[in-house]
């Protein structure tokens, strides 16, 4: 053991900090638009090495220092905002991972401790999509793996057991290099038995090929999607011109029409529009009303149409509007999920004297209290309307309802260009392997997509252009069994890493030992 404070023990601090980094960095890689998946076990990897043998304090600032190179560059979108509010996200963010680093850093003394570290991972990203206000499940592990040979697990246990699957992965590969002696000392035993870990490493992705998912049902649907774009960037994204962003959504919607009429286009059944696809209220403002609903006209079917509409004369809501060619405005779902800062604004009182910007959110929204399965035609479509996407439980209590396909609204206009997009789509991704549902995205300025059940994009746009299509959807029924256990596999893993660290924490207490060499 080396000397405290001497060139040995600085050495190895520094080797803990290097690895502490490096694990942040590669972490980066496995998401959007990088998406180099195998880098998210090998991150994880790198951060249970510098966490391995060290005491709960030190690990806890290792822990953030990982935490804060990872999610310094994978929230860069939120720049548009601010650096301040970037600075200052990342910054309450990487608290989570220092709060687990340090029980991790017990924990890993224990026998079988690949498996508790994952279980703890599971807890750690169950509390950040919780608290404060609401939560921020952005960047989970799972959403770097949209299509990778982790993918699968979504199927059986959802967006946390992709997670829990990945952090056992990179436990595993940091238990083959810095772990034999520790909890599965091998002594005199054979070389091929010491590699063990590396090959369960191994066979925890090829594993995922045996989970079961349901096939083909040989019904399609043909949906047109539409990208009207904006004219403007950042937070004025959609311009100071009054119904601009209203009158580019119902040209291209009428030039999908148009196409139809040319037989360029197979004619849709029902047509989706992005969220804020207007940005007047079409049940106040005879204008906008008007120009839907010529638009709808021309195209001949139900249309989703993306709005922002007064709730009384204080609030609103953003809200996904069945556009009927013959009866107009109809069934709607109103978004339950509500972005924090930009569509209300916690602690309003203290925030508006704090922060100019915040006075940009304008009147405030209320979330609207069911799920999005709406009538279109010959489906009934799951509205999911865009920051929606990343939560577990919303994405799922609208599965449950029947609705097929997956419909998702976004607005990404203010983040154009930036990572947040194909972030966004890789979610998507997951959602679809997870419910064994087809998911089409309309998007004011991109990315617009159409992911298969099997999680592939067979169509997507390219970003800060108007562009539409209409695509051949399979309509699946069959629900997964992650749908049908739901949150059940993210509460038991969470549960098992939290009893091992309080066991850890508990047998460290009883031998008064402080747990590290550091």
């Amino acid at each position: 053991e080396a000397r405290a404070g001497g060139p040995e023990a600085r050495r190895v601090l520094l080797a803990r900090v290097a690895a502490a980094v490096a694990g942040g960095a590669v972490l980066f890689l496995a998401f959007p638009p990088t998406g180099w998946w195998p880098g998210a076990p090998l991150g994880v990897g790198l951060v249970v090495a510098a966490l391995y043998g060290t005491r709960p304090r030190r690990a806890a600032w290792l822990g953030y220092l990982a935490a804060a190179v990872f999610l310094l560059p994978a929230l860069a979108w939120v720049r548009t905002i601010g650096d301040d509010v970037w600075l200052m996200l990342v910054g309450v963010e990487s608290a989570f991972y220092a709060v687990m680093a340090a029980p991790a850093s017990l924990v890993l003394r224990m026998r079988l401790w690949p498996l508790w570290f994952g279980g703890l991972w599971v807890a750690m990203e169950w509390a950040r999509g919780l608290v404060p206000i609401g939560g921020f499940p952005w960047a989970r592990v799972a959403f770097s793996q949209g299509e990778s040979l982790f993918t699968r697990y979504a199927a059986l246990g959802g967006a946390p057991l992709v997670s829990f699957a990945v952090a056992l992965c990179g436990a595993l590969l940091a238990y083959a290099v810095i772990g034999r002696g520790a909890s599965w000392r091998t002594g005199g035993r054979s070389r091929l038995w010491r590699l063990a870990p590396a090959g369960l490493a191994l066979a925890v992705p090829l594993l995922s090929l045996a989970v079961p998912r349901p096939g083909d049902e040989g019904r399609t649907v043909n949906v047109g999607i539409v990208q009207g774009n904006v004219p403007g960037r950042g937070m004025y994204a959609l311009g100071d011109e009054p119904a601009v962003v209203l009158r580019n959504h119902a040209g291209e919607t009428s030039r999908l029409a148009r196409a139809v009429r040319a037989g360029l286009l197979p004619r849709p059944d029902l047509v989706v529009l992005p969220e804020n696809s207007t940005d007047i209220d079409p049940y106040r403002d005879p204008y906008a009303r008007r120009i839907i609903d010529e638009s709808v006209k021309d195209v001949g079917v139900p249309t989703l149409v993306g709005a922002v509409v007064a709730i009384g004369d204080e609030h609103r809501a953003t809200r996904s509007l069945v556009w009927d060619p013959v009866t107009g405005p109809g069934a709607h779902y109103d978004k339950q999920r509500l972005v924090p800062f930009g569509e209300y604004t916690p602690f309003k009182e203290i925030v508006l004297a704090l922060w100019e910007r915040a006075g940009l959110v304008g009147r405030q929204s209320v979330p609207g209290g069911r799920p999005g399965d709406l009538r279109m035609g010959p489906v009934t479509i799951g509205a999911v309307n865009c920051y929606e996407v990343a939560y577990d439980d919303t994405v799922r209590d609208t599965v449950r309802t029947g609705a097929t396909p997956l419909v998702v609204q976004t607005n990404n206009a203010s983040y154009a260009l930036s990572n947040l997009p194909p972030q966004q789509l890789a979610m998507s991704k997951l959602r679809a392997v997870e419910h064994n549902r087809a998911v089409v995205t309309a998007a004011t300025t991109g990315i617009s997509a159409f992911v298969t059940p099997d999680g592939k994009v067979s169509w997507q746009t390219r970003e800060r252009v108007a562009d539409m299509n209409v695509v051949k959807v399979p309509v699946r029924t069959r629900a997964t069994i992650a749908t049908q256990v739901g949150a059940l596999p993210e509460w038991a893993l969470a549960v098992m890493g939290v009893a091992a660290a309080g066991a850890a924490a508990w047998g460290a207490r009883r031998r008064g030992d402080r747990m590290g060499t550091d």
